[in-house]
C-alpha cells in the first residue's frame, strides 16, 4: 500500500535540521523548490505537507542531505583525528554534549548551523531504542547505545517500551519546566496519548522520545492553563532550602528561557536541536540560554559553571516523587478520548445537517418584495372634523329620537 506524502517525509523537526545542516535559509530552499517562504515554514512546523511534484522534490532534497551526513559521519567514526584527551564525564552528563560555555556565544555570532555530531547522523531511532534517550535531568547517567530493532514487537509493545523508558524522566523535566506536579503528570500523559493516536508517524520518527517530549512541553506551556481555577495557587516548594532557592530562580525566568535552559543544560541537547525543538532560531535560543545563565549566576554564584548547573538540575528533579503514567492506561484512555471526540464530531455534524434541512424546509420558496412605505399626496385637503348635517342626516336623527329606546318591542322583530 503506498504511503501518503505526509508519512514518507521525516518529522518537521528533522526537516528543519537537515535544511540547516545544508546551510540553507527558508527563503533559499523555497526559491529552489519554487514555493514561498511561508510554505517552507509551514512544512517545518508540521502544519502542512507538500504534494505532487513539490513533495517529490522536497523528499529528494531531504534524502540527499541525510545520505550526505551519513557518509560524512562514517569516515569520521572509522578514522578519528588525534585530539587532546577529553575531560572526565560527570555522572549525570550526556556524553555527546559539546562545551556549553562557548557554544551559545559562537552560535549567536554565526549565521549558519554548526555541523551536527556523528550520533545525530547515525540514523533514525527505532521505537525499541528509546532506552538510550538522555536521562540527565533525572540524575541518572546515560544508559549507553540503543538496542537494535526487534521485529517481533507489536505496536502496543513498542509503545509500552517507549512509555516505560521515557515517562519517569519526562515527568521530572516537565515539573522543572512548569513548577506544578499535577500539570506535569497531566502533560506527559496527554503527550503519550497523542503519540499513541499518531503512532505510525511516531514509530518511524528519528527521535520518538523527542517527539513525545516536545508534545508534553507544548501542552504544559499552553497559555490556556491560566484559566483553570485549581492552577491559580502555587504548589508546595521543595523541602531543602538550597533546592527551594534554585527552584525559585528557575520559575523567575520566562517559559522560553526556562525551556531552553532545561533542554541544553539539563537534558544535554546541542544548540541546533534545542532551537529546532523550541521552534526558534539558533541565535535567539543562544541569547535565551545566555540570559538564563546570567540570572542564575547572579543569584546563585555557585552554579555559574554549566557542569555544576547540569548536576544540580538533575538532583533537583530527582528529589521529587512524581507519578509516571502507565502505558496500558494511557492507551485505553487515549482510545476512549478519541472515540468520545469522534462521537461528538458526528453529533455536531448531524445537528448542523438537521438545522440546514429544517431551514430549507421552512424557508420561503419565492421572493416576496417588501411593501413600499406610503407617500404623502399633495393637493387634497385633509379632513378637519365633522361638518354640518345633510338633509338625510337630519331626518334620521329626528326619527331615532321619536322612537322608544326601552321595552320588549325593541327585541321583537316588526314586519314591514
Amino acid at each position: 500500500m503506498p504511503q501518503s506524502p505526509a508519512t514518507s517525509l521525516p518529522s518537521p523537526k528533522e526537516r528543519r535540521r537537515l535544511r540547516e545542516a545544508k546551510s540553507l535559509s527558508q527563503a533559499a530552499l523555497a526559491a529552489k523548490l519554487g514555493v514561498s517562504r511561508e510554505t517552507v515554514r509551514s512544512w517545518e512546523r508540521g502544519r502542512t505537507h507538500p504534494r505532487g511534484r513539490t513533495h517529490e522534490a522536497y523528499a529528494e532534497f531531504l534524502t540527499a542531505v541525510a545520505e550526505e551526513q551519513t557518509g560524512k559521519a562514517a569516515p569520521e567514526k572509522a578514522a578519528p583525528k588525534e585530539t587532546a584527551p577529553a575531560p572526565k564525564a560527570t555522572p549525570g552528563a550526556s556524553p555527546a554534549r559539546r562545551n556549553p560555555r562557548t557554544q551559545p556565544a559562537e552560535a549567536a555570532r554565526s549565521t549558519t548551523r554548526p555541523e551536527p555530531p556523528a550520533k545525530r547522523a547515525a540514523g533514525p531511532q527505532t521505537p525499541t531504542a528509546v532506552a538510550a534517550a538522555p536521562a540527565a535531568v533525572t540524575g541518572h547517567p546515560h544508559r549507553g547505545p540503543a538496542p537494535a530493532r526487534r521485529a517481533d514487537l507489536t505496536p502496543a509493545q513498542a509503545f509500552d517500551a517507549l512509555c516505560e523508558d521515557t515517562a519517569p524522566a519526562l515527568v521530572r523535566q516537565t515539573y522543572l519546566l512548569t513548577g506544578r506536579r499535577t500539570l506535569a503528570q497531566e502533560a506527559v500523559e496527554r503527550a503519550f496519548q497523542q503519540a499513541w493516536h499518531r503512532w505510525p508517524e511516531v514509530a518511524v520518527d528519528r527521535d520518538p522520545a523527542g517527539w513525545v517530549r516536545a508534545a508534553a512541553h507544548e501542552y504544559a506551556m499552553s497559555p490556556w492553563h491560566r484559566f483553570r481555577p485549581r492552577l491559580h495557587f502555587p504548589d508546595a516548594p521543595p523541602a531543602e532550602p538550597a533546592d527551594r532557592v534554585l527552584f525559585g530562580v528557575l520559575l523567575s525566568l520566562s517559559p522560553a528561557q526556562r525551556r531552553a535552559l532545561l533542554l541544553y543544560d539539563g537534558l544535554g541537547l546541542d544548540l541546533p536541536d534545542t532551537a529546532a525543538e523550541t521552534e526558534a532560531s539558533t541565535p535567539t535560543t543562544a541569547n535565551r540560554l545566555l540570559y538564563a545563565r546570567e540570572v542564575i549566576a547572579e543569584r546563585l554564584p555557585d552554579l555559574a559553571d554549566p557542569e555544576t548547573l547540569h548536576r544540580r538540575l538533575g538532583e533537583l528533579a530527582a528529589t521529587e516523587k512524581l507519578r509516571s503514567p502507565k502505558p496500558e492506561r494511557v492507551r485505553i484512555t487515549g482510545e476512549r478520548r478519541a472515540r468520545l471526540w469522534t462521537r461528538a464530531a458526528i453529533a455536531l455534524t448531524t445537528l448542523i445537517v438537521g438545522a440546514t434541512a429544517l431551514t430549507l424546509r421552512t424557508a420561503p420558496t419565492r421572493y416576496e418584495p417588501p411593501q413600499s412605505p406610503g407617500k404623502a399626496i399633495s393637493g387634497v385637503p385633509a379632513r378637519m372634523g365633522p361638518g354640518p348635517l345633510t338633509y338625510q342626516d337630519t331626518k334620521l336623527r329626528e326619527k331615532l329620537r321619536a322612537e322608544l329606546t326601552t321595552g320588549r318591542h325593541r327585541l321583537a322583530p316588526q314586519p314591514k
